[in-house]
């Protein structure tokens, strides 16, 4: 059903992960950059602002029948669980307190969580700081589907079933490709989403939780928001690894499409990474994305596509592996 994709179709680099050299070129030539680094003074009052209109949306939403529950659930609670979970990905930047306050930035972490359902901030931090020192690394880099994913998930019915439980994978790849051991954070970030799952239930009702908990897994499976889990570092065009997405949905997500701008200065919070491209905007004349549902239905309907209509050239790839330098081994 549909078309397939190569079980094989990673494409294989053996340089490093290319945002280091970008970074240093940039900032010898505009050294302004430098003034974007930091926190975003707002994240810290607007993170829980959301949870409280989460929770107070969860309370209402229960007197209504299931059928609207669930559209809700997609639609509000699947939006807005995937805005806290993004926010979580700037949090785990410090881009809420800043770098001289990580204890705050953990707890506004635990604090944008309690929607979600599922203990994930500490963790999400742990790994995907790898995945800024070591992109594309086949072990270290744990955001790029496995090879076996790429075998059993191949057309587009098995497609459609991979986005839908795209979370869960997100969620249990780094147990398998990289385990790490538990840290204490991680231990108290559990118990602390399982009392919040446990005050749900019981004060305000379990179609909340129901409510909650599909939003996340609704959210991060097929819904607009999604989108951005294919279009940061699928390669749709060979030798490009970060792909940026310029559209509206940036509004909703911490302009989290900005990627390119962002793994170049991951130090920029969200509201500042535009101005990296307007500081810099020979550096981002680079395929891009203006539509992440688009992209999405493109993904599951055909192998053959590129980020734009003039790149009829552009392949389907689950992402970019990289393995040690050859050359570099040999010095």
């Amino acid at each position: 059903m549909g078309q397939t994709v190569s079980t094989s179709d990673f494409e294989y680099k053996y340089d490093d992960e290319p945002h280091a050299t970008r970074r240093k070129e940039m900032l010898a030539k505009y050294p302004e950059i430098k003034t974007l680094f930091g926190p975003d003074p707002y994240m810290k009052y607007l993170v829980p602002l959301i949870v409280i209109f989460q929770l107070v949306t969860a309370y209402y939403v229960i007197q209504l029948p299931g059928w609207a529950i669930f559209i809700l659930s997609w639609a509000l609670a699947g939006t807005l669980n995937h805005n806290l979970s993004l926010a979580m990905h700037e949090i785990c930047h410090n881009l809420a307190f800043g770098h001289s306050s990580p204890l705050m930035n953990r707890l506004i972490g635990f604090v944008a969580n309690i929607p979600l359902c599922v203990p994930s901030s500490i963790t999400f931090k742990k790994y995907h700081l790898d995945h800024h020192r070591y992109q594309g690394d086949n072990k270290l880099d744990v955001d790029i589907p496995t090879e076996l994913e790429g075998y059993f998930f191949y057309n587009t019915f098995t497609k459609l079933i991979w986005v839908f439980l795209q979370p869960l994978f997100y969620s249990f790849r780094p147990l398998f490709v990289h385990p790490k051991p538990l840290e204490n954070l991680e231990i108290a970030n559990t118990m602390w989403t399982i009392g919040w799952n446990w005050f749900i239930y019981n004060y305000i009702g379990g179609w909340a939780l129901v409510y909650l908990a599909g939003g996340t897994l609704l959210g991060m499976g097929l819904h607009p928001m999604a989108g951005h889990f294919i279009s940061e570092h699928y390669t749709f065009i060979k030798g490009q690894e970060t792909y940026s997405y310029y559209g509206p949905l940036n509004y909703l997500a911490w302009n989290v499409g900005y990627h390119n701008e962002h793994h170049d200065f991951p130090y920029v919070s969200w509201s500042r990474l535009p101005k990296v491209k307007e500081i810099a905007p020979e550096y981002y004349q680079m395929p891009s994305y203006s539509s992440w549902t688009g992209l999405s239905t493109s993904t599951l309907l055909t192998q053959r596509l590129g980020p734009t209509a003039e790149s009829s050239e552009a392949f389907l790839l689950l992402g970019t592996r990289r393995k040690p330098n050859k050359h570099s081994l040999m010095t």
